[in-house]
């Protein structure tokens, strides 16, 4: 019999005035006691509606029938079957608009906890598994993967499972792209990543690192290489800004840029390395959507001790995940809502100040949100030291700039094909963020995996 409670099993974590002070993992995770209890919560329904929210297609219903009988390696093996990254997709994934959103537990009371009995399964495989050495047969032809993030990550995986020759070229130091300059700490553990990518390399995927395509070494050089097909999923790195007075001040970070000082500098183990990144007693940050929640947090745990999330429309409009939003509300964050920057004061070349003007909603726009019209002379100032910029990012211009035949969005977008996920360019795919826009993991995954599969097709047909 199926345990028909209507709440979830609660997540253990930190209290929030304990966490907002260090870089530890908020949620701590369920024993195997709890995801047991929570797995029995599944009706293992016929249709599967589950399945149809995941962008990977995870056999959801029978990952969770293993770990309610406590068979949690058979879970694992389940998972990966589909999903090359269990321990970020379980962390990081808007479950509740995707599978959680589509479970019928969620009609009369709570969905099923898909998301952490995910991330259980893969820390206990990280901890109790044993490492396999794939047999692969190797077919003879080279796929180059730029941008080791999620979605090139799922591309290249995929891709070496079918026995091709694949190396990913990554622009920075570090592998991960977004999952580990992006995405904080206490999210997302950096060691966690690193253990998720080595699983893919481990497939035979090679890596080189500090090689920037579109200038170090083009999509042209690529193919006289000898690579027969290339997969662009080079994210959406390029930050917007607000193109108000003042944003050239000192103290004015994009979010982009913020969150990369302290993930790839280190600055989130305090006290071992020196902050990468200044931060005031007073920090605002513009914008409401996850990225905005991450660097509100983070200033805090930098020390800040009043952080402000800005944001143009009310709390019904923001983007941020729900649990995301809770969480920065109990660390402290203060939320100023209908309230638009307009201009950033300065004294001797540093931030001292954000001028806002509060506004109403009028209108649904192109978006079906109500658009957000100033109240005339309702201006005021809020004394901050530190400005973040968090109102979305573009993919970098470079990769069009230098490749011939490559056709992009006005905003800059690469144009492919539905299906295939190929570009404009014959052999040429693309995915993830630098398709889309900025966007999710998993969708940025899900895009990986269609276009490996018609890579692979594409050499079986010819």
């Amino acid at each position: 019999m199926p345990n028909m409670s209507l709440t979830k099993v609660p997540m253990p974590q930190q209290e929030p005035d304990v966490r907002n002070k260090n870089f530890e993992e908020v949620a701590t995770g369920y024993t195997a006691e709890m995801a047991i209890e929570e797995a029995t919560r599944c009706l293992n329904c016929k249709h599967k509606p589950c399945v149809t929210g995941c962008p990977v297609n995870v056999p959801i219903p029978d990952f969770i029938e293993h770990v309610a009988a406590g068979e949690f390696e058979k879970a694992y093996e389940v998972i990966t079957s589909e999903n090359a990254l269990p321990a970020i997709c379980g962390r990081v994934c808007p479950q509740e608009n995707q599978c959680e959103g589509k479970c019928v537990r969620g009609i009369k009371g709570e969905a099923v906890s898909i998301g952490r009995l995910e991330r259980f399964v893969a820390d206990y495989h990280m901890a109790n598994g044993l490492k396999k050495n794939p047999d692969i047969e190797k077919n003879g032809i080279k796929v180059a993967v730029v941008g080791s993030g999620p979605a090139g990550i799922t591309c290249a995986g995929e891709l070496a499972k079918k026995g091709y020759d694949v190396t990913i070229f990554e622009a920075l130091h570090k592998a991960g792209g977004v999952l580990s300059y992006g995405i904080p700490e206490f999210r997302l553990p950096k060691s966690l990543v690193a253990k998720e990518l080595e699983n893919v390399t481990d497939l035979g995927v090679d890596l080189e690192t500090n090689v920037v395509v579109g200038r170090s070494i083009t999509v042209d050089d690529l193919f006289e290489k000898g690579y027969q097909a290339v997969f662009l999923g080079t994210g959406a790195g390029l930050p917007n800004f607000l193109r108000i007075p003042g944003e050239n001040l000192l103290g004015v970070y994009s979010a982009n840029e913020f969150l990369t000082r302290v993930n790839l500098m280190k600055g989130y183990k305090k006290g071992e390395v020196p902050t990468p990144v200044k931060v005031g007693k007073k920090v605002a940050v513009v914008g409401a959507g996850n990225v905005a929640m991450d660097a509100a947090r983070t200033a805090k745990r930098l020390g800040a001790e009043e952080v402000y999330i800005i944001y143009r429309r009310s709390e019904e409009e923001i983007p941020a995940r729900a649990e995301e939003v809770e969480h920065a509300k109990e660390e402290g964050i203060i939320f100023k809502l209908l309230n638009n920057p307009c201009k950033i004061h300065g004294e001797d070349g540093w931030v001292k100040g954000i001028e806002v003007i509060k506004q109403q909603l009028g209108e649904p726009d192109a978006s079906g949100r109500r658009r957000p019209e100033p109240i005339e002379g309702s201006n005021y100032i809020i004394d901050v030291e530190t400005v973040v910029i968090a109102i979305g990012q573009s993919p970098n211009p470079l990769i069009r700039q230098t490749t011939e035949g490559l056709e992009t969005q006005k905003w800059g977008g690469i144009i492919v094909n539905e299906e295939t996920n190929e570009s404009t360019r014959e052999h040429v795919y693309a995915g993830g963020d630098a398709v889309t826009g900025a966007a999710t993991v998993i969708l940025a995954m899900g895009a990986g995996k269609k276009a490996a599969k018609a890579i692979d097709e594409s050499f079986k047909n010819n």
